[in-house]
């Protein structure tokens, strides 16, 4: 689940994004202060919440952390709007540290390559282009779902042919302070845990 907020600009509303894909078609259905977005399936692809501040506690604009708490006071909302919808939301870090335990060369693609990333819980294969990606580095690792802060949104994608889940960070993808200009990624020094929350600014 994703959430924005842009009161100078779209004004009091919410919008939540449930599904990482866009849907083709869609249609919307409104409960009071909740407008449903569906797909063609019928499934709750997001919701806009309207009147957001009378449910909703953030203080800031763009891109909101997705809490326990916010989950609690969106379902309160939906409740209230008489929308009969659970919502299953997976709260765990989508920036993580990562650690390349391997690095192959991309079999249709001379400039990328194929590595597969320890991120704790699981191992990740990530297709990258950094010319400084290696075996044994620590990394940043933007997991499926995980928010730009650009406003892209990672997906499960396929690279010439070969699968890839998440991303390996640069310092200037994650908008970090002084972040040099030439292409690579970050490596992290090696007392970072491999799987723990690594915070980005959106």
């Amino acid at each position: 689940m994703n959430a924005f907020y842009n009161k100078q600009g779209i004004g009091d509303v919410l919008l939540v994004q449930l599904q990482t894909e866009k849907p083709e078609k869609t249609h919307t259905e409104m409960n009071g202060d909740v407008t449903l977005i569906k797909d063609g399936s019928g499934a709750i692809a997001g919701f806009n919440l309207f009147s957001a501040s009378h449910y909703i506690t953030f203080p800031e604009t763009g891109t909101i952390d997705v809490s326990e708490q916010l989950v609690t006071e969106l379902q309160n909302a939906l409740e209230k709007n008489s929308v009969d919808y659970l919502l299953e939301v997976d709260l765990s870090p989508k920036f993580v540290v990562g650690y390349v335990a391997s690095k192959e060369k991309h079999p249709n693609a001379d400039k990328l390559n194929v590595s597969q990333v320890d991120v704790g819980s699981e191992k990740l294969q990530i297709v990258c282009g950094a010319p400084n990606v290696d075996a044994g580095q620590k990394v940043v690792v933007a997991k499926v779902g995980a928010v730009m802060p650009s406003g892209m949104i990672i997906k499960d994608a396929e690279l010439r042919g070969v699968a890839s889940s998440g991303m390996i960070c640069s310092a200037k993808e994650l908008a970090l302070p002084d972040a040099p200009e030439e292409k690579g990624i970050l490596v992290l020094n090696d007392e970072n845990e491999i799987g723990s929350a690594f915070e980005v600014k959106a």
